[in-house]
């Protein structure tokens, strides 16, 4: 039987996970994490020779967890992802194998069976480097080098995936752990957190404005005083937004080309 860790802070996912695997009947789930931290300690301690590792989480996400195991033997990865282009388009390039939510069974299926196969055949120490080498790119990358910025999100629609371009996008607001994109009059929720999309958006474009909203600047239209100095930003179509005074000077420096001393809100 393979030792796996399943690591996913959404519960659902995770069981889903956990009841695929029990069902081939060759894997045995040693443990589950909710958390990066967590599954750091858990695949250190039990080194298992498989782990299934999703890679947006709010305390430490994928990267962060190989980063953190970067001095022990690592075991065969597939790493889970919900719509991080950098993610997908970075695995690809470097042949390490991720599962790209929503999946169905199948996928699962190819997905378990490659890194089955990579166990048993003891390419292990390819994988290894492909991941070290992922890993190095990830972190040049996170120092200050090119990096492509999410162009596109994947929302489901009456069952039905759709893609919504991210300039499309008034605004985003959070939602617990997920985060609710607003399309003109529609809205999609999509698991995710403010701050691993924020970092994922063309900061040229997009800003945060309250720790629940980050805004499409090209719909700012206005910018209205309110009371304890936070301020309401109007949007074409619209809707009116809390802009808190923690941002206010940053939204006014973007917007009018000036520092925010000296602008009355």
């Amino acid at each position: 039987m393979i030792t796996v860790i399943v690591v996913d802070d959404e519960n659902i996912a995770r069981r889903r996970l956990v009841r695929l695997l029990e069902e081939t009947g060759e894997a045995t789930v040693v443990a589950e994490c909710a958390g990066g931290r967590d599954a750091v300690a858990k695949i250190s301690e039990l080194e298992p020779e498989m782990v299934f590792l999703d890679v947006q989480m709010p305390d430490l996400d994928g990267f962060g967890v190989l980063r953190e195991l970067r001095d022990f033997a690592l075991p065969a990865i597939v790493f889970v992802t919900a719509f991080d282009q950098y993610a997908v388009r970075a695995f690809d390039v470097h042949a390490v194998d991720y599962l790209l939510k929503p999946y169905d069974t199948a996928r699962f299926g190819e997905a378990f069976a490659r890194a089955k196969e990579r166990i048993a055949s003891r390419t292990h120490s390819d994988e290894d480097r492909r991941l070290r080498s992922l890993l190095r790119d990830y972190l040049a990358d996170a120092d200050g080098g090119d990096r492509d910025y999410l162009d596109r999100v994947a929302v489901k629609v009456d069952g039905v995936l759709r893609i919504v371009r991210t300039t499309d996008v008034d605004w985003w607001e959070t939602d617990g752990n997920y985060i609710r994109l607003h399309v003109g009059p529609t809205s999609h929720l999509i698991r995710a957190t403010a701050t691993s999309v924020e970092a994922r958006l063309d900061p040229k474009q997009f800003l945060r404005i309250h720790r629940r909203y980050i805004v499409n600047l090209d719909r700012v239209v206005e910018v209205q005083p309110w009371f304890g100095g936070d301020s309401i930003v109007l949007l074409k179509g619209g809707a009116k937004l809390r802009l808190s005074r923690t941002y206010r000077e940053k939204l006014h420096s973007r917007l009018l080309g000036v520092r925010g001393e000296g602008v009355e809100a």
